[in-house]
C-alpha cells in the first residue's frame, strides 16, 4: 500500500514536472512574450505529451527506484528517460502535424531531467539530512575500509546508507600511492597496507573491512597479519568466485576465517577433462555423508552425472546432504541414497552390482588418530578391509575408474591410522596392475573445518573461553579447505590412468599453536591475555610433523600445478592377497600388539612415533644452534 501511495505521488509530481519544463523552455524562447500559436499548440496537446512522457518513466522504472539509495545509475536511467520521452513527443507532434520552435525539444528536454531528477535527489538529500539528525543507538563504531576500488566504495556507500549499524567510515586504506590523500564518498585515503596500525590508532578505529574481492591470496595474507597487529575487530568482503551475482552489499561481509588465511589462490579446474569422465555417469561416493565426501557430492553433481549414490553407513550425515541436493537439482539429479558399511562384503558386493557405477570415489575410513591407536583393530577393518571390499566389487563389476581418498599420515606413518591407509595405497597398487578398473589414491594433508579435526576444537574451547590446548609447540601441519581438497581429487581422477598415487600441493606447512594464536585473534580476544594456551603433550601416535612423500617415490609433474604423482612403490597382487589373509587372521584372533607387529611387516616404514619426534626435535635444535652462531 505504502508503495503505491508512493508512486501515485511520484507521477503527480512529474505531471507537474514536465508541463512546468513545456511552459518554462517557451518562457526562455520568447524572452518572456509566448507567441499565442505555440501557447495554443502546447494547450492542445499537453494532455497527450504528458502521457506519452509518464509511459516512457514508467517503461524506465522510475517509479520503482529507492530514492533514498539513488546515485549515479538512477541519474543516468533519468537523462536516457527523458531523452526518449522528449524523442516520443516530437514524433507524436509531427504525426498530428504540429510543432514547436527546435529549441523547445532541447529545453524541454533539459528541463525534464533538471526537474524529475532534481525532485528524486533532492528527497534523498533531505532523508540522509533526517538520518544524520537521529542518534545512533549505542556508540558508533569507527571503521577502517581496506581496498579504495569499486568493492570498497560500495562498502562504504552501504555503511552510510545503513544508519542502523551504527558505523562510520573514518579511513581507506590502499596500496596505490598515487591515490593517497583522494577521498572516496568523503573518507580520506590515509595510506598503504603498511600504515594500518598508525592509522588505527590516529583515527581510533574500531573494526575493519577488507574491500579487495579481486586481490590474491598472498597479498591478502599480508594485510591481515598487518591487521592482526591493531585491536580493531576484522571483517573481510569475499572474493568474487565467493559473490555470486558479483554485487556487493553489507550482508555479504563476514569475519574473517582461518581459511582465508592459508595464502594460496583459487584452485582452477579442467573442466572439459572432468566433465568427460563424470557428465553423464554413474558416480557413487562412499562415506558420502562426510566432511569430505559431501563436498565430493557437491561438486559431482555440478557435472551432471546421470546418477549419483551416495553411501553411508551414519544415516543422519546421508539424510542432510541428500535433502541439501534435492533443494538444489530437484528432479535434475537422480540421487541414490544408501546406507551400509564397507566393512560388510556381501552388502557391497550387492551395491555395486546392482547400480553399476561408472566412477567410485572411495572417502569411507576411521581417521582420527588417537582413537584408532586406542582401537586398531577397528582401523583395519573399516579402512584396510573395508576398502578391499569395494576394490575387489569394483573390479568385478566393470567400474572404470575407482578413486581412494589417502592422507600425509600414510607416509612413514607412526601410528595405525596412517599405517592402515598405506595399506591401503597398497591395494590400490596392486589391484591395478590386474584389472581393468582405473585404480588411483589421492593423497592430502589435514583439511580445515572437518568432522574432528583441530579448528572445530579450538572454536569450542575459545567460546568456552579457554584454554586452547595445543599438544606441542613444534607440532606443524598441511592443511586445505573442504572445497579445495575436494576438487583437486576429481580432478586427479579425470588425470588418472591408473596406479598413481596423486599427491596434492599443500602450500606451506603451519604451526598448529600459530593456527591456535590467529583463531583467538580472529574471534576478538587476545592469545595468552584474554585466551590462554596450554601445551598437553603429544597424543598416542601422534606425529610432530608429516610428509607428502616416501623417499622411494619420487614425483612427477602433471598439467595440473598443485597435482603431482608419486611412482607406485608395490604391485604384487599375490602378495597382497596373501598378506590380507593373514592380517584378517591376526585381526580375528590375536592381540593388538601382534596385529602391530604384523602392520610394521607391511609397512616397512611404519615406526614408533616417539621415535621419530625425537630425531625432529634435535633437528630443530640444531638448526636454532647454527642459525645463532650465524648471528
Amino acid at each position: 500500500m505504502q508503495k503505491k501511495i508512493r508512486t501515485i505521488y511520484l507521477i503527480m509530481i512529474d505531471i507537474l514536472a514536465v508541463n512546468l519544463s513545456y511552459y518554462v523552455s517557451l518562457f526562455l524562447r520568447f524572452e518572456g512574450k509566448i507567441e499565442q500559436g505555440y501557447l495554443q499548440v502546447y494547450m492542445d496537446n499537453f494532455i497527450a505529451l504528458t502521457v506519452i512522457k509518464l509511459l516512457v518513466f514508467y517503461y524506465f522504472k522510475l517509479y520503482e527506484s529507492l530514492w533514498k539509495y539513488a546515485s549515479v545509475e538512477e541519474m543516468i536511467q533519468i537523462v536516457v528517460a527523458g531523452m526518449v520521452a522528449n524523442a516520443g513527443a516530437l514524433s507524436y507532434l509531427f504525426i498530428n502535424q504540429s510543432h514547436f520552435p527546435r529549441s523547445i525539444y532541447i529545453l524541454a528536454g533539459m528541463f525534464d531531467v533538471i526537474f524529475i531528477g532534481g525532485i528524486r535527489f533532492s528527497y534523498r538529500a533531505l532523508r540522509r539530512l533526517k538520518d544524520s539528525d537521529i542518534k545512533p543507538k549505542g556508540i558508533e563504531k569507527r571503521v577502517m575500509i581496506i581496498g579504495g576500488g569499486d568493492a570498497g566504495a560500495m562498502v562504504i556507500k552501504e555503511l552510510k546508507n545503513h544508519k542502523e549499524l551504527n558505523s562510520k567510515p573514518v579511513a581507506i586504506i590502499d596500496d596505490n600511492p598515487s591515490k593517497e590523500g583522494q577521498r572516496i564518498n568523503g573518507v580520506p585515503i590515509m595510506g598503504q597496507r603498511y600504515d594500518i596500525m598508525g592509522v588505527v590508532h590516529r583515527k581510533k578505529v574500531d573494526e575493519i573491512i577488507i574491500a579487495i574481492p579481486s586481490g590474491s591470496k598472498k597479498d591478502l595474507r599480508e594485510i591481515v597479519e598487518e591487521c592482526k597487529r591493531t585491536k580493531a575487530k576484522l571483517k573481510i568482503l569475499p572474493g568474487m568466485y565467493e559473490l555470486i551475482d558479483g554485487k556487493v552489499s553489507i550482508k555479504e561481509i563476514r569475519e574473517v576465517q582461518i581459511e582465508d588465511l592459508l595464502g594460496r589462490e583459487q584452485i582452477s579446474l579442467d573442466i572439459d577433462s572432468i566433465s568427460g569422465y563424470l557428465k553423464g555417469k554413474k558416480v557413487m561416493v562412499t562415506g558420502g555423508g562426510g566432511s569430505i565426501g559431501s563436498e565430493l557430492c557437491r561438486q559431482i553433481a555440478k557435472f551432471n552425472p546421470s546418477e549419483l549414490a551416495i553411501l553411508d553407513i551414519y544415516e543422519n550425515n546421508a539424510y542432510d546432504i541428500q535433502n541439501e541436493l534435492k533443494s538444489i537439482y530437484g528432479d535434475g539429479l537422480t540421487l541414490k541414497t544408501i546406507i551400509g558399511s564397507i566393512r560388510d562384503k556381501k552388502r557391497i558386493d550387492q551395491i555395486i552390482k546392482d547400480i553399476r557405477p561408472d566412477v567410485i570415489f572411495n572417502a569411507a575410513a576411521h581417521k582420527h588418530v588417537p582413537l584408532m591407536e586406542d582401537n586398531p583393530k577397528e582401523a583395519i577393518k573399516n579402512n584396510v578391509f573395508g576398502t578391499l571390499n569395494l576394490a575387489q566389487s569394483a573390479d568385478r563389476y566393470g567400474v572404470k575408474k575407482f578413486v581412494m581418498i589417502s592422507t600425509d599420515k600414510a607416509v612413514n606413518p607412526t601410528n595405525i591410522m596412517g599405517a592402515s591407509k598405506r595399506i591401503c595405497e597398497m591395494i590400490i597398487q596392486s589391484m591395478d596392475k590386474v584389472s581393468d578398473t582405473e585404480f588411483v589414491a589421492v593423497r592430502f594433508g589435514n583439511v580445515l573445518g572437518s568432522n574432528g579435526s583441530v579448528i572445530p576444537l579450538f572454536k569450542r574451547q575459545i567460546a568456552n573461553g579457554g584454554p586452547v590446548t595445543v599438544t606441542h609447540e613444534e607440532v606443524i601441519r598441511y592443511f586445505m579447505t573442504i572445497p579445495e581438497a575436494s576438487q583437486l581429487v576429481i580432478q586427479a581422477g579425470a588425470m588418472a590412468k591408473g596406479g598413481e598415487v596423486f599427491v596434492l600441493d599443500m602450500g606451506e606447512p603451519v604451526k598448529i599453536i600459530d593456527l591456535a594464536r590467529d583463531l583467538i585473534r580472529l574471534s576478538g580476544f587476545e592469545p595468552e591475555v584474554d585466551i590462554p594456551i596450554e601445551i598437553v603433550g603429544l597424543r598416542p601416535g601422534e606425529k610432530l610433523f608429516e610428509e607428502l612423500l616416501l623417499d622411494e617415490e619420487g614425483i612427477e609433474s602433471t598439467e595440473h600445478k598443485k597435482i603431482f604423482i608419486g611412482k607406485p612403490t608395490f604391485t604384487d597382487y599375490r602378495l597382497m592377497i596373501n598378506a590380507m589373509e593373514n592380517l584378517k587372521e591376526i585381526v580375528d584372533n590375536s592381540d593388538e600388539n601382534e596385529l602391530k607387529s604384523y602392520i610394521a611387516q607391511m609397512v616397512p616404514t611404519y615406526k614408533n612415533n616417539f621415535e621419530v619426534n625425537d630425531v625432529f626435535c634435535k633437528n630443530i635444535l640444531n638448526d636454532e644452534v647454527s642459525a645463532s652462531k650465524e648471528i
